[in-house]
């Protein structure tokens, strides 16, 4: 019999206890992998949305929410803001680009954006098939949302109020799709973009003078009942996350704006003014994710140190396990050794033991940690929304099955030196 085998005899010997040990491990392994998956990509994440995005202008509220829906799509927005913001910002010297955003609606679920084609740029989209839209009512779509609802070129849909889509629908003011998206790895990729004046038209709103601007009234009040103005238009208050609609003429509004700095300038001074305005406020991605992550660090170095304590208490119970062993098999190393077996061999083949319980541990502990996080991103639409995939593997993961394996040779090493200090001819007379 092998080296190999005859451990692999062993550990089937003593199966529960064998079945144990790979337990422990495999759960320390697995939470030191979701823990791996979770915050590279997530973090990986929220760098790669926020790139190039200065300042986010909108309603007052929490920045953070701001930041979330505004960039990252995942979060109601704070409200509305006045569209003469728009010019009043792209009339400052120190600004190089404001992109305004209209939400509010979505389509089986994926968002509808009001904005321009400096959106889709922004992002390094790039046309997979057909065009950019120039008209009311033309959607471009991203390549998630070209894969999750089969849509195609000219293929039309009608847009729903609410971002979870399950509000009333827009029956009279159909979409059509003008514009497939090549995949960008960003928050493009799950969104529909269209022309601001498409959201305006579909709120009951003209497209008002700024063709290149849009707008999504937001309440934030939820619950109210829809009511008749003096001119016959409904105005229909928000449920949750849905915008409401206004009366023909009233003032034009938009959702929120991504702004980039001309110069270093901007940054001391346009925040504070922007938070000085009655109804705006400013929130830099940056600060606010740094922010984010640093809260969810907390929680994340806890549940790590818990991870590392569990593999260690692995680490002791093969120790104990293996050491209570080789009491138990004394008579047959002894055999070994009077057969010719060098103790080296035999001390290869405790080691061993220890090797393949935490090898089996560790490769479980992967198998099972992107298994957690493809039941988790399925289950929660909001952490694959965030580009979490367990099809991803992360080099830290190598790191830590070398580790697991490390600790499994390090714990059979004190019970293997006991095979050189073994008295054969007193150990044979013993066991008779």
């Amino acid at each position: 019999m092998t080296l190999a085998g005859l451990s692999l005899a062993y550990l089937k010997d003593r199966a529960l206890n064998t079945a144990l040990n790979i337990l422990l491990l495999t759960l320390s392994v697995a939470t030191l992998v979701i823990l791996v998956l979770f915050s590279s990509q997530l973090s990986e994440r929220f760098a790669r949305d926020a790139q190039g995005i200065d300042l986010v202008v909108g309603a007052k509220g929490s920045p953070l929410q701001l930041i979330l829906s505004s960039i990252y799509q995942v979060d109601v927005p704070t409200g509305n803001i006045p569209l003469e913001t728009v010019d009043m910002l792209r009339s400052d010297p120190t600004v190089a680009e404001v992109i305004p955003l209209a939400l509010g609606d979505s389509f089986r679920s994926y968002r509808i954006v009001g904005t321009e084609s400096a959106y889709v740029t922004h992002f390094g989209g790039e046309m997979a098939q057909g065009r950019m839209f120039d008209a009311p009512y033309e959607a471009v779509i991203g390549a998630q949302v070209a894969r999750g609802t089969g849509a195609g070129l000219g293929q039309k849909f009608e847009g729903s109020h609410g971002l979870a889509g399950d509000g009333h629908a827009h029956e009279e003011t159909p979409f059509e799709v003008v514009g497939i998206l090549a995949p960008t790895g960003t928050v493009l990729d799950r969104l529909i973009v269209t022309h601001v004046a498409s959201i305006w038209a579909a709120h009951g709103f003209g497209t008002g003078p700024h063709e290149d601007h849009e707008e999504a009234a937001h309440d934030d009040h939820a619950g109210h009942d829809h009511e008749q103005d003096g001119h016959g238009h409904a105005d229909e208050a928000a449920h949750d996350d849905e915008p409401a609609h206004h009366a023909a003429g009233a003032e034009l509004e938009v959702t929120a704006l991504l702004v980039k700095y001309r110069s270093s300038l901007a940054a001391v001074r346009l925040p504070s003014f922007i938070n000085r305005q009655t109804q705006l406020q400013a929130a830099a991605p940056a600060v606010e994710m740094t922010r984010l992550l640093s809260l969810l660090g907390i929680g994340i170095d806890a549940v790590r140190a818990f991870a590392v304590l569990l593999m260690i208490t692995s680490g002791l119970s093969i120790f104990v396990a293996l050491y209570s062993a080789l009491r138990q098999r004394e008579g047959d190393m002894a055999m070994l050794r009077v057969m010719g077996a060098r103790p080296p061999a035999i001390f290869g083949h405790i080691v061993l033991e220890g090797v393949l319980l935490a090898a089996a541990g560790a490769i479980l502990g992967v198998i099972v940690g992107h298994g957690v996080v493809a039941f988790a991103a399925a289950t929660f639409p909001q952490l694959q929304d965030m580009g979490l995939s367990a099809l991803r593997f992360e080099p830290a993961e190598a790191v830590i099955v070398v580790a697991a394996i490390a600790m499994g040779g390090l714990a059979a090493l004190v019970p293997a030196l006991k095979v050189f200090r073994v008295d054969i001819a007193q150990t044979l007379a013993d066991t008779r």
